[in-house]
């Protein structure tokens, strides 16, 4: 673990509109420094399949075309914080979303004596959003995220990481991504001067992955 490289700000949330590259992001930081990468999908999906009380009220509510409570999201988070894997750090992607979600969390972290360290804000204009959501391509085994246009997989259709099948989500039309940037910029975009005034947010401008890693780490490490 000695030749792991450290973070002096380990506990991180990364902010940004769909699209703005966070998930790629997080993956990297993961093999790079060994953190854990807490997606709030995933913790539903998770809790959901274990059939937990709160992930049976989640399925319930979900089914129904109810959205899950604010409180029940922040319990499944905070479960997850206090996990082993995330002693040496974590990165939160998708949570949270609203200024209320951000005090939930607060409260929870709280409880558990930790804080957040910094808040990533990654910056991309919305043209080059709405081309990469557009044009975004997933695994069917391992979730890897490729582009058509900036990160093209080295085989049309082939996975470079574990030879899975590449698809494209629905969800992934034009009408749909601009629906997405419009619901973040009513509800998630307040956070970025919510979190500048804490004194805890720093921008990372779009760009190569190379460039973005290397902006990220000269403000953590």
């Amino acid at each position: 673990m000695s030749d792991i490289p450290e973070l002096r700000r380990k506990n991180l949330i990364f902010l940004g509109a769909p699209g703005a590259g966070k998930g790629t992001i997080a993956k990297e930081m993961v093999a790079k420094y060994h953190i854990a990468h807490i997606s709030t999908g995933d913790i539903l999906r998770g809790e959901v399949a274990a059939q937990t009380p709160a992930g049976k009220q989640a399925e319930a509510l979900m089914k129904s075309g109810q959205l899950v409570p604010d409180e029940l999201v922040a319990g499944m988070v905070r479960r997850r914080i206090a996990e082993p894997d995330c002693r040496r750090g974590f990165i939160l992607d998708g949570f949270p979303r609203t200024i209320r979600q951000a005090e939930l969390l607060e409260d929870a972290l709280r409880e558990l004596e930790l804080n957040i360290d910094a808040v990533v804000f990654f910056e991309v204009d919305d043209e080059t959003l709405l081309r990469r959501l557009t044009a975004r391509m997933n695994c069917r085994k391992c979730d890897a995220i490729y582009n058509k246009i900036s990160r093209p997989p080295k085989q049309e259709g082939v996975c470079d990481i574990c030879g899975g099948e590449l698809f494209q989500r629905p969800d992934d039309s034009l009408e749909t991504a601009k629906s997405r940037l419009k619901v973040f910029y009513g509800q998630t975009a307040p956070l970025v001067d919510y979190y500048r005034k804490n004194g805890l947010l720093f921008a990372v401008a779009a760009d190569t992955i190379p460039a973005m890693m290397k902006r990220i780490a000269e403000e953590l490490e």
